[in-house]
C-alpha cells in the first residue's frame, strides 16, 4: 500500500478524533521516519509489510482511544523527546508555562530545586537541560516512576538532577531548596473529565485529589515554608478554577509575592509565591 492512501485510509478511520490528522502523521513518522512533506512530495512511497502490520496494531489501538503517547511511549516537551508509560500522566504543553515561570526567576547559578510528584521528570529535566549549573531534585512516590525519569535523563545526558522515591517531603528531612516546584494530581474526584479522552487511560492516583482536588496543593504550600531557604520560591501548577485558592493558601500561610499565569489558552494554570 503507498503510504499516501494509507494516510487517507487512517485518517477516516480516526475521524472520531479532533486530532486525527496529527495523529495519523505522529504513527506514521514514528513507523516508517517519513513525515507528510516527503510522502507528498514522493507520493509513490510504500509501506513494507512490517510497517503496515505495525501501522495496523497502532490504528486499531488509536481508535479504542489509546492516547497516541502511550501506543508509541514517547512524547515531546520543551523541544526535548521523553519516554511515556501508563504509569505516569502524559505531559501537556500547558505545564511549559511552569518551567517557563521558573526559569524567569532563576538563573546559571548553583541553585538547588526540588520537583515534588516528578513524574515522567518533564519538569525537572527541562530545567535541568536550561541550567546546568543548577541541582534538581525530583522525587515521585514509588521505583516505576523513578526508574522513568532515570531513564529520560540518560535519554537526554541530563546528569544535575537526582530521581529519588519519596512521597511528597517524606525522605527530605532538613534540605533546604531555592525553588519547588510540582504538577500535583488536583482534579477532584467526581470529576466527569475523568471518563472522557486520554484521562481514561492515566493513572488515576497522578490525577485525582480530596477536597475538590485540593488537598494536595494545600498540603504542598502548607509544608514546603519547612523546605524553602529565605526568599525561595514555590511553583504550582493546577486547574483553571483553582487559582484564587491557590492564592488564598499562599496567603493564609503568610507567603509574599503571590501570582497566577495564564497557560496557551489564557486560562488560569500556574500560580506562584515567595518565602520571605
Amino acid at each position: 500500500m503507498k503510504c499516501i492512501d494509507w494516510i487517507k485510509q487512517a485518517t477516516i478511520r480516526l475521524s472520531f478524533s479532533n486530532t486525527a490528522i496529527k495523529d495519523v502523521e505522529i504513527l506514521l513518522k514514528y513507523v516508517t521516519n517519513y513525515n507528510y512533506a516527503y510522502i507528498f512530495a514522493f507520493n509513490e512511497i510504500k509501506l513494507t509489510i512490517n510497517e503496515y502490520k505495525t501501522l495496523e496494531l497502532f490504528l486499531q489501538r488509536r481508535e479504542k482511544g489509546e492516547p497516541i503517547a502511550y501506543i508509541i511511549g514517547e512524547y515531546e516537551f520543551w523541544s526535548l523527546s521523553f519516554y511515556v508509560s501508563p504509569v505516569t500522566l502524559i505531559p501537556r504543553s500547558d505545564t511549559e508555562c511552569l518551567v517557563e515561570q521558573a526559569l524567569i526567576r532563576l538563573s546559571n547559578k548553583r541553585y538547588k530545586i526540588l520537583d515534588l510528584g516528578t513524574g515522567t521528570g518533564i519538569i525537572a529535566l527541562s530545567i535541568a537541560f536550561e541550567l546546568p549549573k543548577c541541582l534538581i531534585i525530583g522525587v515521585d512516590i514509588n521505583y516505576e516512576i523513578i526508574n522513568l525519569a532515570k531513564k529520560n535523563q540518560f535519554r537526554l545526558n541530563i546528569f544535575n538532577v537526582c530521581f529519588l522515591k519519596s512521597n511528597w517531603f517524606s525522605s527530605l528531612l532538613y534540605q533546604r531548596f531555592d525553588m519547588i516546584v510540582s504538577n500535583p494530581p488536583y482534579i477532584k474526584i467526581n470529576d466527569i473529565h475523568l471518563k472522557k479522552g486520554d484521562l481514561r487511560f492515566e493513572p488515576i492516583i497522578a490525577l485525582v485529589a480530596y477536597d475538590n482536588g485540593m488537598s494536595n496543593l494545600a498540603y504542598i504550600i502548607k509544608q514546603s515554608k519547612k523546605y524553602l531557604k529565605k526568599y525561595g520560591w514555590v511553583i504550582l501548577e493546577h486547574g483553571y478554577k483553582q487559582g484564587l485558592s491557590v492564592r488564598n493558601l499562599f496567603k493564609f500561610y503568610g507567603y509574599s509575592n503571590i501570582k497566577t499565569c495564564v497557560d496557551y489558552s489564557k486560562c488560569d494554570r500556574v500560580s506562584l509565591a515567595q518565602y520571605i
